[in-house]
């Protein structure tokens, strides 16, 4: 038998995380519902003990997204995205120094600002496409968190520069990989000290389950963030876990479905008169365009679009208008799944204020993409 390694993630993503084929076994890990376990009473390490310590339910999904990331550690599941990010609090020492991108999730944003009004750690804004204005800001830093595409403005960082002066300066260097999933970015492999994923995206994909991971290779880190989740009580529902398990079977067909109508759907929109800017790094125009297909193995399925008011209009009027009148395109501020979302970015409160009040992110699905591209052509009419 070959190891997981020998694989493509394609084949990985269906054969991974199975019970042995033995007689009579299920083709599907089962699901546990139990809050504790019985032990043998010695202090070996090897029991599970208690339900927040360990649940077997997470061990098909930690593995499996474990071995896509090539991290040689099994991910550390969280109850949703957000638990995983606040779970780097434990990475940085009290009073330290944390380096985010200008754009990025607003709710890891909002949760770093509110950490710097505590007094519990130091904030430094940059724009992560000005490379050395990023790599100066490092000084005296502890942690840079990185996105790249960066949420909502997909802009693209040079991963492997901005990695790397981390680790020259002995910095831990924190990648969301959400937006890419392992298909596309294996930040891990650029030098990255720890990956976080919204699991409830791309990786479960059908718009049913909250979920987070943080993974990592470096077995202190590692060591940390899951004693964080066992005392902040983080953790996920087995029934979530299997969802996601049985969610990531199918995604690298989801994703190349999408990307492919993303694409469509981008090129349709450059070239439309009511459309100011179309950003999606799949697009010669994108200013990043050549660092995305350098660095990347897909363009993801997200892109936004500034609405160009008509006469005596507003531009969120330009923007809401639009999204009222599509047919296909679900408004919800959610992204990942195998239906189309659209959302004007800006009626967020706390969305930095150089994003557009035009702006609209849309999350491409897996829907006919001629039909697609019919729907937002009748809305822009």
């Amino acid at each position: 038998m070959k190891n997981a390694q020998d694989f493509s993630a394609q084949t990985l993503l269906v054969t991974g995380a199975r019970p042995r084929p033995v007689t009579n076994a299920p083709l599907n890990e089962p699901v546990v519902f139990s809050s504790t376990f019985v032990g043998t009473g010695s202090d070996s390490g090897e029991e599970r003990t208690y339900g927040r310590y360990a649940n077997p339910s997470w061990d098909g999904f930690e593995d499996l997204l474990g071995q896509l990331e090539e991290a040689t550690n099994p991910a550390i599941l969280f109850s949703s995205g957000m638990a995983a990010v606040a779970a780097l609090t434990a990475l940085v020492p009290f009073g330290g120094t944390v380096v985010v991108p200008r754009h990025a999730y607003q709710g890891s944003l909002v949760l770093f600002r509110q950490q710097e009004e505590a007094g519990a750690i130091k904030l430094k804004s940059v724009d992560i496409t000005d490379t050395q204005a990023t790599i100066a800001a490092l000084d005296g830093a502890d942690l840079v968190l990185l996105e790249s595409p960066t949420n909502p403005m997909l802009e693209i960082a040079d991963l492997a520069a901005l990695l790397r002066a981390a680790r020259e300066a002995g910095i831990i260097s924190v990648v969301d990989n959400t937006f890419n999933t392992p298909l596309n970015l294996r930040p891990l492999e650029l030098g990255a000290d720890v990956v976080v994923h919204s699991v409830t995206k791309y990786l479960a994909g059908h718009s049913d389950v909250i979920l987070g991971a943080v993974l990592t290779s470096n077995d202190e880190l590692y060591a940390k963030i899951r004693n964080h989740r066992a005392l902040h009580g983080a953790i996920a529902g087995p029934m979530e876990s299997f969802l996601a398990l049985r969610g990531m079977r199918t995604l690298a067909l989801r994703l190349r479905a999408a990307e492919a109508n993303a694409l469509q759907l981008a090129d349709f929109l450059s070239q439309h008169e009511r459309i100011g800017e179309v950003r999606y790094p799949g697009l010669p125009s994108h200013p990043q365009h050549e660092l995305a297909t350098e660095l990347l193995g897909g363009y993801g399925a997200i892109l936004t679009a500034t609405i160009n008011p008509r006469p005596g209009q507003s531009l969120v009027a330009a923007a809401d208008e639009f999204i009222a009148a599509l047919q296909l395109f679900t408004p919800a501020t959610s992204l990942g799944g195998v239906e189309s979302l659209v959302e004007r970015r800006r009626r967020h409160q706390g969305e930095p204020e150089s994003v557009p009040e035009n702006l609209v992110r849309i999350s491409v699905g897996i829907e006919n993409g001629a039909e697609l591209v019919a729907d937002v052509a009748a809305a822009l009419e």
